[in-house]
């Protein structure tokens, strides 16, 4: 059985994040669907994905808003790496043209991003959100 919308472009972005210059940068490979306990900060967590149908000539599509999380723990930069982080998933993802198997990827849109400390107190979370089209 094929994967529907959320699961295509879950492996999708796994795969454009990993192989993006700016993010491996950062973050090496550690961009995660659910990041192991030990996992090492700076890493990349694939968020909420939320596919919603469209109809259009008879065929189906969906408009899916996702995010991305930024997970960092700097000694000294505050926030910064979380910033840092974001601003390349930004650069990797918007306008981006993804290879979602099974699907088209007509469009991906950044919309947002928001950085704040965890409840920790030492640590920052960035979440940057996008919509996708995806065709098919």
């Amino acid at each position: 059985m094929a994967d529907g919308y959320a699961l295509a472009l879950q492996a999708a972005l796994v795969t454009a994040l990993k192989a993006d210059a700016g993010v491996s940068a950062l973050v090496g490979t550690r961009v995660y669907d659910q990041p192991p306990q030990s996992a090492t900060r700076p890493y990349i967590r694939i968020g909420g994905i939320e596919p919603r149908p469209l109809r259009t000539d008879g065929k189906s599509a969906a408009n899916l808003t996702f995010g991305i999380e930024a997970h960092s723990r700097p000694l000294t930069s505050g926030r910064v790496e979380a910033t840092r982080c974001a601003e390349a998933i930004t650069a990797a993802l918007n306008e981006a043209a993804l290879a979602v198997t099974g699907f088209d990827a007509v469009q991906v849109h950044w919309q947002t991003q928001t950085v704040d400390q965890d409840s920790d107190g030492q640590s920052y979370t960035a979440i940057v959100a996008f919509t996708a089209l995806l065709d098919g």
